[in-house]
């Protein structure tokens, strides 16, 4: 189906409006449904209206879904009304891959309303509308576009470019501080228990597309291309990762780590103090920064599809998970520490560090071994002449984040399966 031929609108499960299901609808939709959408959504006075579409213009971006930035002028000015905005479809109907994702808004649409609580203890995108239609998976939300180097909000970091981005680790202090800070406040109980409640705790449904299949004849095909990829490609591998020794170790523990799937599960699930409301996908790209009047750096969160009650090693590996291996390596315990502080100082329970990595050591290695094992199949598509000297900075890898994000990724995986060692995890379950 292409945009031409789709359903112009739907009606919204939450709202009862009927919502524009792409651009070409909203544009059709025009002043008359933005000014009754923002009413009704609590974001526009009833006496004031949208009185132009200034800007309606397509962009690209983001893994799902349609996106447009929109500029628009009122009838009357208002104290705090957001002008420049940012909309997100969550249809994406010329591209059947990234129309997979539609159901992830639902959630998206279901927290903007949670966020406007007042309060709300982590700074996010102001929302003016958000609602889906869940039979279909068509919906829409549309928020305060953040100005990206602009007066005091930083330059926009792209993720798994953090060679690029000063001060790292502060930016990753800024980052988990935030994410501990709602999940202590969620577990506080200081948020409306109405809609807390329409989170339920679902770990496996934090995912991207259809989970691959891996018997055991795949697997061991795929771990015995991924150790020759690597001695042939030391270039885009640490050395502690090139080590033989690590290898012949990863190959035996990756197909018992799978066997021990139920398991890793369960422990992920069992203990409530470590469930809690959280982003899934708090990579640096999903993050703004500015500095306080005090000149400590802050980090607001956006891009909220998936978001549920999980385990929050989900939460701290999906902040993670492209950072630079040199973060992981010099300030994991520090982050750690940082992280369950928090939480308690917001009210949540009393976690332990060793606890939290432990966790986020299983989480992450089976994440790697269910997601990560085709990298090199990936580069070798992609790269067909990539050698021994290829590093991430080639400009294909460098310039193609679909390319330099899973590779990254998996180098944080096999570092963090090398430097804290998978085999005790395993032997606690």
């Amino acid at each position: 189906m292409t945009a031409s031929s789709a359903p112009v609108s739907v009606r919204g499960d939450a709202t009862g409006l009927t919502i524009p299901a792409h651009v070409d609808g909203l544009r059709k939709a025009g002043t008359a449904f933005l000014t009754e959408a923002f009413r009704t959504y609590g974001a526009l006075a009833r006496d004031n209206e949208v009185a132009a579409i200034e800007r309606l213009e397509e962009v690209s971006g983001g893994s799902t879904g349609r996106k447009a930035v929109l500029t628009v002028r009122y009838a009357k000015p208002e104290p705090g009304a957001r002008t420049d905005l940012f909309v997100k479809f969550s249809r994406d109907f010329d591209d059947a891959v990234r129309d997979i994702g539609r159901t992830q808004m639902e959630a998206e649409a279901r927290f903007a309303a949670l966020a406007r609580t007042p309060g709300f203890p982590i700074a996010v995108p102001d929302t003016l509308f958000a609602d889906y239609h869940r039979e279909s998976g068509t919906g829409l939300l549309i928020s305060e576009r953040i100005p990206f180097g602009r007066g005091d909000i930083e330059p926009q970091y792209h993720k798994c470019l953090d060679y690029e981005m000063p001060e790292q680790a502060e930016h990753y202090r800024a980052l988990v501080t935030a994410l501990a800070r709602l999940a202590g406040t969620e577990r506080s109980g200081r948020l409306p228990a109405r809609l807390v409640g329409q989170f339920p705790v679902d770990l496996q449904a934090a995912t991207v597309g259809e989970r691959p299949t891996l018997t055991a004849e795949r697997l061991d095909r795929k771990l015995t291309r991924l150790t020759e990829f690597v001695a042939q490609h030391p270039g885009l591998f640490a050395e502690n990762l090139r080590s033989p020794e690590f290898l012949r170790s990863f190959t035996a523990e990756a197909p018992e780590l799978l066997g021990r799937e139920a398991d890793v599960w369960r422990l992920l699930v069992e203990d409530a103090d470590y469930l809690a409301l959280c982003h899934w996908n708090a990579n640096v790209d999903n993050a703004w920064f500015w500095r306080g009047e005090d000149g400590e750096l802050r980090c607001g969160l956006m891009d909220w599809g998936c978001v549920s009650r999980m385990n929050v090693a989900m939460a701290v590996w999906g902040s993670l998970s492209g950072a630079e291996t040199s973060l992981w390596n010099g300030h994991l315990d520090e982050l750690l520490d940082l992280f369950c502080t928090e939480v308690s100082a917001s009210g949540g329970p009393d976690l332990a560090p060793a606890a939290l990595e432990r966790r986020l050591v299983l989480y992450a290695t089976l994440m790697g071994v269910t997601w990560l094992l085709d990298v090199p199949a990936l580069i070798r598509k992609r790269l067909p002449d990539a050698g021994p000297d290829t590093t991430r900075t080639d400009p294909r890898i460098k310039n193609d984040e679909g390319v330099r994000a899973p590779l990254q990724m998996l180098n944080n995986v096999l570092n963090l399966w090398q430097t804290r060692g998978l085999s005790a995890a395993l032997a606690e379950l």
